[in-house]
């Protein structure tokens, strides 16, 4: 039995337990997903946990029944006439849109819908392994001018043991998620006045951030970047000249109109970039030339999709552009591959996945450029793939308007993979912006532009940390790495001089000032996700010690403060992760 249509064939059977329970919902559409199904509902009031159970009672009463699902061909307007008379407004939409063809709908019972199929043969053979989980809002066909109906979320399985093992990561990825757990450690917040998608940053996850760029900064300047800095907004004749008006446009916000002149936030820095490597006349001796920049982009995303730090409408790409001759772009695309990674594998991922991201062969009108450039754009990135001996996918209409791309996902800990750095190569917007070098011969040549970014959006990057550590971050990224906790009043004094040489040292340090005794003061810092908790009693103001209780290690020990802070400072210039 195949997974997707039986978790297709549970979509309808919710569709039909939902019109059972309540006939006056108009039907959206209900189709299987990766890891389960979902159905868009039309409902005068707001579904609640409780529907949920009724639903999922009325399903198995469906499948019990074990009526047949029925395939029915109707021209497009006898379907369209049979749907007005069901009061489907959604599905005559949908209808009206097709050409003028024949259309599949099926039954099950008294229910139908259309749709393409294929289905089980009979309801009772989805069997009973199956779960609602969520209700959400969900603009009709994603677009925010058209009405918000609810979403019903639900999964299904061949097993039952598969079904448990799905629910328990399901629990699992609600323990880890960044949203809550950004919360409860004060990191960030996102949202509420000051307008959805957009990020504060709170003193500790400013700090999480600053760790992760100075590493950044650090790391490139070491390889040969040069950092810059560019504005938040460009003329707009800037976009219209690099084609992300007539290619992007939907993803900016609208025109600013300053005096007589038209201004658009960035979406992207590499416009600027450019700029910059055309504020000089360039030599064949001058590159490669690198620019990087941690630069804050702007996209419009429909609120729909906003999901805290993973899909914001301001964000920080740690964007960088390599400019060169095509003799050196397969080595400096290989570069940019060490560099993604030794940077992943600081941060703790070990495993990645390459994808080649190539154009749609079959509508190569929504790409910039011809034949010959993308083939020569896609071998070079290939050669740079194959010269590192990593296994990697073409993936067709994944491609940028502008080029190929390498795409690199990581495995997060719970097994499931997410996209993190990017390389794409572009030929054409060099061409586009009129950048050159001047060669050997004297003459001016196209340059090649690679884009790459290593983090991504340095938000995403941060939510999909915060998730794969629970929030329990490595000493070298934690925002307080050492807390330092009195067993009473007494030792206040001494522990006062202890936080002083930590601080000294370049620790992140705190002491405890809320008072209670040393096992809530112990679980506090513990909630706080701290790596290393000093303990200071009466002995160790005697011997001018402290005790030392580290994360995952269930015993204190004592020492010198001199050797912590010589331990904890190997453990930070190591960026150990354990």
């Amino acid at each position: 039995m195949n997974l997707e249509t039986l978790r297709h064939s549970v979509s309808h059977i919710m569709a039909q337990a939902v019109k059972e329970l309540y006939p006056d919902v108009k039907l959206g559409i209900g189709p299987a997903t990766s890891d389960g199904f979902y159905y868009d509902f039309e409902k005068s009031t707001p579904f609640t946990p409780d529907d949920l159970f009724r639903i999922e009672k009325k399903m198995h009463e469906i499948i019990k029944a074990n009526v047949p699902f029925i395939e029915d061909i109707f021209s497009r307007e006898e379907a369209i006439k049979m749907f007005e008379e069901l009061n489907e407004s959604y599905k005559v939409e949908l209808l009206r849109e097709m050409d003028n063809c024949n259309v599949t709908v099926y039954r099950q019972g008294e229910f139908t819908d259309l749709c393409r199929g294929p289905h089980l043969r009979q309801t009772g053979e989805t069997g009973k392994h199956f779960k609602l989980l969520d209700i959400a809002g969900a603009y009709w066909r994603g677009d925010e001018r058209r009405p918000m109906l609810q979403r019903i979320y639900g999964t299904a399985f061949l097993e039952e043991a598969e079904l448990q093992s799905y629910l328990e990561m399901q629990e699992e990825a609600k323990r880890r998620d960044h949203r809550k757990l950004g919360v409860e450690l004060d990191l960030f917040s996102v949202g509420g006045e000051i307008g959805g998608g957009l990020v504060l940053w709170h003193p500790k996850g400013a700090v999480v951030r600053g760790v992760i760029e100075d590493f950044w900064r650090d790391e490139h300047t070491r390889r040969g970047y040069q950092l810059v800095y560019t504005p938040h907004i460009a003329n707009a004749s800037l976009w219209e000249k690099s084609g992300h008006l007539n290619y992007y446009s939907d993803l900016m916000y609208p025109l600013i109109n300053v005096g007589n002149e038209e201004y658009l936030l960035k979406p992207m820095n590499c416009p600027l970039h450019i700029q910059i490597y055309k504020s000089h006349r360039r030599s064949y001796r001058d590159l490669p030339i690198r620019y990087g920049e941690l630069g804050t982009v702007y996209r419009y995303e429909r609120s729909g999709v906003l999901h805290g730090l993973l899909r914001t409408r301001g964000f920080t790409q740690d964007d960088a552009h390599i400019f060169c001759t095509p003799e050196q772009a397969p080595d400096e695309i290989s570069g940019v591959i060490d560099l993604v990674k030794f940077m992943m594998e600081s941060f703790g991922y070990k495993d990645l996945k390459v994808d080649l991201s190539v154009r749609d062969p079959l509508h190569k009108e929504k790409y910039m450029g011809g034949d010959r450039r993308w083939h020569q754009a896609e071998e070079i990135l290939l050669t740079a793939i194959k010269s590192r001996g990593l296994d990697y996918k073409k993936k067709e209409r994944e491609a940028v308007f502008y080029g190929p791309k390498i795409d690199i996902h990581l495995a997060d800990a719970l097994g499931k993979w997410w996209q993190g750095p990017t390389i794409q190569f572009d030929f054409n917007l060099p061409s586009q912006m009129d950048i050159t070098y001047i060669g050997a011969d004297g003459k001016a040549h196209d340059v090649i532009m690679i884009h790459r970014t290593v983090l991504g959006a340095t938000e995403r990057f941060i939510a999909g940390l915060i998730e794969y550590y629970k929030g329990a971050l490595p000493i070298w990224l934690a925002p307080i790495q050492v807390a330092v906790l009195t067993i009473s009043e007494k030792q206040e004094g001494y522990a006062a001089e202890v936080l002083a040489a930590l601080l000294a040292a370049g620790l992140r340090a705190e002491i405890d000032k809320e008072g209670g005794t040393i096992n809530a003061k112990i679980r506090q810092a513990e909630i706080k996700k701290v790596p290393c908790i000093l303990i200071i009693g009466n002995r160790e103001v005697a011997e001018e010690t402290v005790s030392v209780r580290e994360r995952k290690i269930h015993k204190n020990v004592v020492m010198k403060i001199e050797k912590f802070v010589t331990r904890a400072k190997e453990k930070i210039r190591n960026k150990e992760v354990g």
